[in-house]
């Protein structure tokens, strides 16, 4: 029988014991990080979070390049996706029933692909990434994942004054 083959000593450990604190510890810091990015996946930061927006107002004038008119609505929503993503095809379509029962609710989606500058302006890293205006061009948030559907209309109703 060839040596790396062999079965252990009866009596001989079969795990070493640092082999087994890596291990948990690789499982406890896997669990943390799976439950960190779960809690961010899809939440609303506030726009004046520090890391949250680009500093300067840079990012409504970037926005409004793009098409966003936030003076025309109380709430304005700007959807950067991609043609790949489901989860951005959903918050989409979400989006667009949201904004045919609440007239003070403006939508504009933007391809991200299509328009890499506005992307690495406002420091989007995934897709979809929405951000919220208020009327006076105000950022008032920003969420980068799909948002859960309570929070999204809850956000919305908040905005447009509307009760669902």
């Amino acid at each position: 029988m060839r040596p790396e083959c062999a079965r252990p000593e009866p009596g001989s450990p079969g795990v070493d014991a640092t082999g087994l604190v890596v291990l948990v510890a690789a499982l406890v810091v896997s669990a943390l990080a799976a439950w960190w990015l779960r809690t961010r996946n899809g939440a609303v930061r506030p726009g004046t979070e520090e890391g949250a927006v680009p500093e300067g107002g840079t990012s409504t004038a970037v926005l409004q390049e793009l098409g966003a008119r936030p003076q025309d609505a109380d709430l304005t929503v700007v959807q950067f996706s991609t043609a790949f993503c489901g989860p951005c095809r959903a918050t989409r379509a979400r989006l667009q029933q949201l904004q045919a029962t609440r007239p003070g609710l403006a939508y504009l989606h933007v391809d991200a692909e299509s328009h890499l500058d506005a992307v690495r302006a406002l420091d989007v890293r995934r897709t979809p990434t929405l951000f919220y205006l208020d009327r006076s061009g105000a950022l008032i948030g920003r969420s980068s994942g799909a948002p859960r559907p309570d929070e999204l209309t809850a956000l919305v109703d908040a905005h447009t004054g509307v009760q669902s």
